[in-house]
């Protein structure tokens, strides 16, 4: 049983994604048995949460063990993680710092896996913070497209307008009013028939620009449910878009320049 109280309103979902993962990957099981209780009242919907209430999850043991990560990396300014598809960064970030204060300063979308970094003092936080926001990181993931590129290699220009009220983003080929400029590199590295394995690299970093800008060029991730083919995702039986954060490296000058140059691997790949 673990405890928890809800600091804003919200709802029990959202709130379990960003507080608790391994109760995340059980809500909907956890929900039918009524093991989870609000102030109290054991509930089996996803009810609305106000700033102050307790929220108790009676997930079994196997639930708890349940990992969220694997470690790569770590020392005493930084810990580097391979994140588990279906785990939120904040849900990660609640759990990390029951171990010890750490700091996000990226985020990977929910069902996006692979490499992750955090921060473990203040000092860590400012200079990985300026470093992504001077593009001094190199981000390249793994995707699994369909596979309808017109050629092995491309780098695309297009525009992307963040739709808040929706929680999605559009992406256009003209600057309109309110867009920003995206850049976006990939490789061909295997095509499987209707499928391709392709190798992206993010030259500017916006929310789902990967997924939204493969879409755009009729190239959508396999199992993306915003963006993506709906009869190819029927068809293969993927929910969650195959995306992996695959490698990720620094130009760093300061207290971490010891990282600089060193590339940060995960083992995941995406699969069909």
């Amino acid at each position: 049983m673990k405890k928890f109280i809800a600091d804003c309103s919200t709802d029990l979902k959202t709130f379990t994604d960003e507080h608790f993962p391994q109760a995340s990957y059980a809500f909907a099981a956890l929900l039918r048995a009524k093991d989870i209780r609000v102030n109290g009242v054991r509930t089996g919907k996803n009810i609305a949460l106000n700033a102050g209430d307790e929220v108790l999850y009676y997930t079994s043991s196997a639930q708890e063990k349940k990992a969220s990560h694997r470690v790569i990396y770590a020392d005493e300014n930084v810990l580097v993680c391979d994140k588990f598809s279906g785990v939120s960064t904040e849900g990660l970030l609640s759990e990390l710092n029951e171990g010890g204060k750490v700091f996000a300063v990226h985020r990977l979308d929910r069902n996006t896996e692979g490499v992750i970094v955090f921060a473990r003092n203040a000092e860590a936080e400012s200079e990985l913070l300026a470093a992504f926001r001077e593009r001094k990181v190199k981000k390249i993931y793994l995707a699994l497209c369909k596979n309808n590129f017109k050629s092995d290699r491309a780098v695309l220009t297009a525009y992307l307008l963040k739709d808040g009220a929706r929680a999605e983003v559009r992406i256009s080929d003209t600057p309109d009013a309110g867009c920003v400029k995206i850049v976006t590199e990939y490789r061909v590295l295997e095509r499987r028939g209707e499928l391709a394995l392709v190798q992206v690299e993010l030259h500017t970093g916006k929310t789902h620009q990967i997924r939204a800008h493969m879409a755009h060029i009729n190239c959508p991730l396999l199992g993306d449910e915003k963006y993506g083919d709906g009869r190819l995702n029927k068809k293969f039986g993927a929910r969650r878009q195959r995306l992996v954060s695959k490698y990720v490296s620094f130009e760093l000058h300061g207290k971490l320049a010891y990282l600089s140059g060193r590339i940060f691997e995960s083992a995941f790949v995406p699969e069909a």
